[in-house]
C-alpha cells in the first residue's frame, strides 16, 4: 500500500469510530429533555416527543416491554435489555427513563416509550 492509500485508511476507520461512538445510548442522554415529563403528559405528545419519566418499573410484560407509573399514571415503555446494566429492581426501586414517544395506529391508537437511558 502506499502512503496515501493507508492514509485514507487510517481516516475512514477512524472517522467511523468517532460516528459509533457519538451515537451510543450514553452519548444520547446530552440531549435529554431537562423537565420531567409525567404519564399524563406523555400519552397526550406527538410522536417522537422527547421525555424524561421519573417513576417505577412496576411490570414486566414480555419483549423489553414494561409497565412504567408514576403519580399520574401508567405507560408502556420498550427498554432494550442492555440498558439496565446489569443493575436488579423492583416495583420499589425509582428510575428515571429518557426517552421518546412511540405512537402506533394500528389497529388501534396506542402510545408508548421508546427508551434510550435508564438512570438509577
Amino acid at each position: 500500500m502506499n502512503m496515501i492509500s493507508k492514509a485514507a485508511l487510517i481516516a475512514g476507520l477512524v472517522g467511523a469510530t468517532t460516528f459509533a461512538m457519538a451515537n451510543t445510548a450514553v452519548n444520547q442522554t446530552a440531549i435529554a429533555p431537562q423537565v420531567t415529563t409525567t404519564v399524563k403528559q406523555a400519552l397526550t405528545l406527538k410522536d417522537d416527543t422527547k421525555v424524561q419519566l421519573k417513576g417505577y418499573v412496576v411490570k414486566a410484560l414480555g419483549d423489553e416491554k414494561y409497565q412504567f407509573r408514576d403519580n399520574t399514571g401508567t405507560i408502556t415503555v420498550d427498554i432494550d435489555d442492555e440498558l439496565w446494566q446489569g443493575k436488579p429492581i423492583s416495583a420499589k426501586t425509582p428510575v428515571t427513563l429518557i426517552g421518546e414517544v412511540d405512537i402506533d395506529y394500528k389497529p388501534a391508537k396506542r402510545v408508548e416509550i421508546d427508551v434510550e437511558a435508564v438512570k438509577f
